[in-house]
């Protein structure tokens, strides 16, 4: 039984690295790593988890069975991560310079890709979930007033991500995306299920929460944020916060127009998160705005100016002097945005202390055109259900199986994510190596399509 280091109520710092607060220690504690401090928990609640795999009595063999990654923290493990284990990935990731994918999901074939695409790169990955998205995954036909569907179509997701992480041998960070204000209540139940998921397992349902209240004053998004992480800190998740506004538009947010000076955050408004939130905790990360715009843009027309995270960890130093941390990057910082971007200009960004970038234009685009090449290969065979090139009687089963598309979506995408590993300088993490192929892998119940 593996135990979880995630059933954290309070962050006990005994050391000026990177953490600027101090409480007493409490009974029960255990000390853990933040930053090359000491740190301890107090753990609180019910039994503290196994494995899923475990739980269910699910088989967990090979990549699923082990208990630690040869290159990476012992608090590391298959599955989904959550407190300590997930702030030593941080760490690792802002340490060695590299930055994590994070995926928007709105599938289970969608999630899978990701899933599969980590493996093959021997990398951690973000799976994400938007509100739209959350909703998608439950099902258009189901009622989403008072954000019903979208809170059951995230926790859908949640299980479906924590059952196969493991089964693929891999870290996963379980992430919501941008949540405005009047998404707060999609928000509010997605904690309240992680509340009770800690109750009995130790650990919460997911990893992370992004609240983006980048459009209201930035003292009522720190106030704001402030209660938030009190809330899920308790717990070890991980807050997002958002500052200065993503262009561009995404899941049905449009920033189309807003005032280019809003695009691009200034070191004093991130000392004023950094200085309010790391009293409450460490577990947060800033998604700064340096030019970033959410969509697809043609080389060029994306104006990014990395260099405002390298002058925000510059001020931040200067400012908390000899407690500042060794590396003089205090703040890990988010990436959204980022279709189109320079190589260049991502490089510089995970140099500045950027540990998580987001992708989902580019991931829609590869799902879409996979299917499409398939479309385009058997057109003829997918015409009708009977009747083909081959013969007027012959069945086109094996085609239009909906498994045959979704599958051709899953590859392309995965080849399209293997390129953000790369750009992420995020493979060969692990240190598992390659994986083994799959036995047992066959086609549609009538053969596989012939290659």
């Amino acid at each position: 039984m593996r135990y979880h280091t995630a059933a954290i109520s309070i962050f006990t710092v005994a050391s000026t690295a990177a953490n600027a607060f101090v409480l007493p220690l409490a009974k029960n504690t255990i000390p853990l790593a933040f930053h090359s401090s000491e740190t301890s928990v107090t753990t609180v609640g019910g039994p503290l988890s196994s494995r899923l795999s475990e739980e269910l009595d699910i088989p967990c063999e090979d990549d699923c069975a082990i208990d630690r990654y040869p290159n990476l923290p012992a608090s590391v493990h298959p599955g989904v991560l959550s407190g300590q284990a997930q702030v030593d990935l941080l760490n690792h990731a802002k340490d060695n310079g590299y930055a994590i994918p994070a995926v928007n999901c709105i599938s289970s074939s969608g999630i899978n890709a990701c899933l599969e695409a980590a493996r093959a790169n021997d990398a951690p990955i973000i799976v994400q979930f938007s509100s739209g998205g959350s909703q998608f995954y439950a099902g258009r036909a189901l009622d989403n007033t008072n954000y019903a569907a979208a809170i059951a179509g995230a926790i859908s997701g949640a299980f479906h991500v924590r059952t196969l992480a493991e089964q693929y041998g891999i870290p996963v960070i379980l992430h919501t995306d941008h949540c405005a204000k009047k998404l707060l209540p999609w928000i509010d139940g997605l904690l309240a299920a992680s509340e009770r998921y800690y109750e009995k397992h130790g650990e919460p349902l997911f990893s992370s929460h992004m609240i983006d209240l980048s459009e209201e004053p930035i003292e009522e998004n720190i106030e704001i944020c402030k209660d938030y992480l009190a809330r899920m800190s308790k717990i070890g998740i991980l807050l997002e916060m958002e500052l200065g506004i993503t262009g561009g538009e995404e899941d049905g947010v449009n920033n189309e127009d807003v005032d280019i000076e809003d695009l691009y955050s200034k070191p004093e408004e991130i000392y004023q998160v950094y200085n309010e939130l790391m009293p409450i905790s460490p577990l947060f990360t800033v998604a700064a705005a340096f030019g970033n715009v959410h969509g697809v843009y043609s080389p060029g027309n994306v104006k990014l100016e990395p260099e405002i995270l390298s002058r925000a960890q510059d001020y931040i130093t200067e400012k908390l002097g000899d407690k500042a941390p060794a590396d003089k990057k205090p703040v890990m910082f988010v990436f959204h945005g980022g279709s189109g971007s320079d190589i260049s200009d991502i490089r510089k960004a995970i140099g500045y202390g950027v540990i998580k970038m987001n992708i989902d234009t580019d991931t829609q685009w590869s799902y879409w055109e996979g299917i499409k090449k398939f479309e385009a290969k058997w057109h003829d065979y997918l015409q009708k259900q009977i009747g083909n090139p081959d013969g007027p009687d012959k069945p086109n089963k094996k085609y239009y199986d909906p498994r045959e598309a979704l599958r051709a979506g899953e590859d392309n995408t995965v080849a399209r994510l293997s390129q953000c590993f790369e750009d992420l300088h995020c493979q060969g993490i692990l240190g598992l190596g390659e994986k083994k192929d799959a036995a047992n892998v066959l086609g549609p119940r009538r053969g596989g399509i012939p290659v």
